[in-house]
C-alpha cells in the first residue's frame, strides 16, 4: 500500500463522514417541533475555499448551517499540502528533516439555541511529513452538564477504543482532560471525551480507529441532540450559556494547537475560525 494510496483513502473517508453528519444534523433540524417550529428548518450551506498563498496546494469545503436547533454549525473538510516554515517545522514530528507536509481532515463544532442541548467539537485527521500519523478526538461542552448525557458520550467513544485496545479510553480521555483544560480559568473547557494524536504505528489499525471514532461520533451526538432539543428553557439559562461560550472562545483563541497549525499552513481562515461562537459574553 503505498502513501499516496493512503492519503486518498483517508481522504476520501473523511469527506464521506463529513457528509453522513450533514445528513444527520438537517435530519434533526426537519423533525424539530420546539420554541422555533414557526422557522424554516436549517440547511448546510457549501462554500469551497483554495489556500491564498498557492492555490495549488490543496484547499477545502466548509460547511455551515445557522438552523433552529443548531444556532451554528460547521461541519469542515480539508487538504492541504506545502511546506512548512522553518520555525514551524521545528515543532513538527519529521518535519525537522524535511518541511513538507499533507494533512486532510474533518473538524466540527455545534453551537446550540438551546441551553439543555450540549455543544460538541470532533475533528479527526491523517498528517503526513516524513512520518505520517492520525489525530482527533471528540468532546462534550454544555453550560448545564448532564450525567446520563456524559456518560454515554463517554460509553460511546470507549466502546469505540476498547475495539483497539484496552488502553486507550482511559490514555485518550486523560489526553483530553489535559488538554482541553483553560489554565487562566483553573477549570475544564467542558466534560471532555477523548483526545489523540501522533498514532502511527499502523496505518490500518490506526485508520479503522479513526473511522470508529468517526462512527461513534455519529451514533451517538445526534441521540443527545434529539434527547433535548424540544425542551423549553428560561432567559437564565440562555445567559449562562453565552457566559460559558466565553470560556470555550478563550481556549480555542489562546490554546487550540488546531487553530493555530492552520493559521500557519495557510488555512482558511473563515473556516479555521468557524469554531467559535456566533454569541457570547464575558462577566
Amino acid at each position: 500500500m503505498t502513501v499516496e494510496y493512503q492519503k486518498e483513502t483517508a481522504k476520501n473517508w473523511f469527506e464521506d463522514l463529513r457528509g453522513q453528519i450533514c445528513d444527520a444534523f438537517e435530519s434533526i433540524e426537519n423533525d424539530y417541533r420546539g420554541s422555533y417550529c414557526d422557522r424554516e428548518p436549517g440547511k448546510f450551506e457549501r462554500k469551497s475555499w483554495f489556500r491564498e498563498d498557492n492555490p495549488e496546494k490543496g484547499g477545502g469545503t466548509m460547511a455551515v448551517m445557522k438552523g433552529r436547533v443548531f444556532e451554528k454549525v460547521g461541519v469542515n473538510v480539508s487538504t492541504v499540502y506545502g511546506e512548512f516554515s522553518p520555525e514551524f517545522a521545528a515543532q513538527i514530528p519529521g518535519a525537522d528533516k524535511d518541511p513538507r507536509f499533507w494533512a486532510s481532515g474533518v473538524s466540527l463544532v455545534a453551537h446550540m439555541h438551546n441551553p439543555r442541548v450540549p455543544a460538541v467539537h470532533m475533528n479527526t485527521r491523517h498528517i503526513v511529513t516524513t512520518r505520517g500519523w492520525f489525530g482527533g478526538g471528540a468532546d462534550l461542552n454544555t453550560a448545564y452538564p448532564n450525567d446520563s448525557d456524559t456518560g454515554d458520550f463517554h460509553g460511546a467513544l470507549k466502546a469505540a477504543c476498547d475495539k483497539h485496545g484496552s488502553d486507550y479510553y482511559e490514555k485518550y480521555k486523560k489526553w483530553c482532560d489535559e488538554y482541553f483544560y483553560v489554565p487562566h480559568r483553573n477549570r475544564a473547557r467542558g466534560e471532555g471525551g477523548i483526545f489523540y494524536d501522533q498514532l502511527g504505528e499502523n496505518w490500518d489499525d490506526d485508520f479503522a480507529f479513526t473511522q470508529d471514532v468517526g462512527r461513534a461520533f455519529h451514533d451517538i451526538y445526534p441521540a443527545l441532540v434529539r434527547r433535548h432539543m424540544n425542551e423549553e428553557w428560561t432567559d437564565s439559562e440562555r445567559e449562562e450559556l453565552l457566559y460559558y461560550r466565553g470560556l470555550y472562545a478563550e481556549f480555542n483563541l489562546v490554546y487550540d494547537r488546531g487553530t493555530s497549525f492552520g493559521l500557519k499552513t495557510g488555512g482558511n481562515v473563515e473556516a479555521i475560525l468557524m469554531s467559535l461562537p456566533p454569541e457570547a459574553k464575558w462577566k
